[in-house]
């Protein structure tokens, strides 16, 4: 079973650049555009409250019609939603309160805390590929060993969190509508009263458009693009760090660039599906600079020839992703259950 694999991008002495030689070759695309970043507002949250408007309209009508709508809601979902991601990095505006407050608003849109988030997001940042600091922002990894140590019960929970229907379909629903309305118990102040403030605000919305539309048509409009949204959100998040020759290693090995270039996906989608999703396909020179706004991501990445021998992923190759599952250190690439199941039978 064969995915496509990232290839390792190397600069012209052959080795991975350096932080001075990747930072010389990304500073000018860190630099926020105002007009850019306002474009792309009108562009996604206009949008998105007409769809949510017509979907109000619908509803008097076949149910299929509204959630056909519900599938273009929530892929401007999506979009909103890498603003708010740009925002909490601090790369969508220059400036530090504008980006505080759109990462406010496009939060209530998107059902996700601004800070709080933020904050998770910045460890998921600093500990992508680190085998040691798993378990923040990412998609749960075991490895080959630690799945055959692990009790029968717990082999059951982590096959049942990696199933597609769960993770791509249930678990989104859960995490944007339920799980993210408390906050983490590790959190600081500012943090957990960002989900209280942030609940609050998604409330007084959800009230007014209750009142518009009734709590059952409310519930006909909302979960449905909740649903959409989550999908190809989660998707999209899947396939930047579950491919089979992604990068883990061991905290004393760990490298930033590495983790950066070789444990983050190029996922070429086409034109439409890439604007929707916000250009975060090149999640490569995301994580290698993550205060490049998402406006400026495809310039950067066809701006050197490091980049670009990047292998990208397509949507075909994708979907052989799904069927992997375990970190196998010894031959350092993610296998499928079915792998791990012939190699059992080999060595018995």
């Amino acid at each position: 079973m064969t995915s496509t694999p990232t290839t390792n991008p190397v600069s012209s002495s052959g080795t991975l650049p350096t932080v001075a030689e990747w930072k010389a070759m990304v500073a000018k695309f860190q630099r926020p555009s105002i007009s850019r970043a306002t474009w792309q507002m009108i562009n996604s949250i206009l949008p998105f409250i007409a769809v949510w408007a017509l979907m109000a309209k619908s509803l008097s009508g076949p149910y299929w019609i509204t959630l056909l709508l519900a599938i273009l809601g929530g892929l401007f979902v999506v979009r909103i939603f890498i603003i708010f991601h740009d925002c909490g990095h601090g790369s969508f505006f220059k400036s530090k309160k504008l980006n505080d407050i759109t990462g406010f608003i496009t939060g209530v849109l998107t059902f996700t805390p601004y800070f709080h988030w933020r904050w998770e997001h910045s460890l998921h940042h600093a500990s992508c590929g680190d085998l040691e600091r798993r378990g923040v922002g990412d998609i749960w990894t075991m490895t080959v060993k630690e799945y055959m140590a692990a009790s029968p019960w717990r082999k059951f929970v982590y096959r049942t969190a990696r199933n597609p229907i769960v993770l791509f379909l249930i678990a989104p629903v859960f995490l944007f509508m339920i799980y993210q309305r408390f906050p983490n118990k590790k959190a600081s102040n500012r943090e957990k009263w960002s989900v209280y403030w942030m609940n609050a605000a998604i409330f007084g919305l959800a009230g007014l458009l209750i009142w518009a539309v009734g709590f059952k048509g409310w519930l006909m409009i909302q979960v449905p693009i909740t649903m959409a949204a989550g999908a190809f959100g989660v998707w999209m998040f899947y396939v930047q760090h579950q491919y089979e020759d992604v990068y883990w290693e061991h905290h004393g090995e760990w490298d930033y660039t590495a983790a950066a270039l070789q444990g983050s996906s190029f996922y070429k989608l086409p034109r439409i599906l890439q604007w929707f999703t916000g250009n975060i396909g090149f999640h490569h020179i995301h994580h290698l600079s993550p205060r490049i706004p998402n406006y400026n991501l495809e310039a950067c990445h066809n701006s050197h020839e490091v980049f670009k021998t990047v292998k990208p992923i397509t949507i075909m190759s994708s979907l052989r992703t799904l069927k992997l599952r375990l970190w196998d250190e010894e031959n350092r690439r993610l296998i499928g259950f079915g792998s791990l199941r012939d190699r059992n039978l080999q060595g018995a």
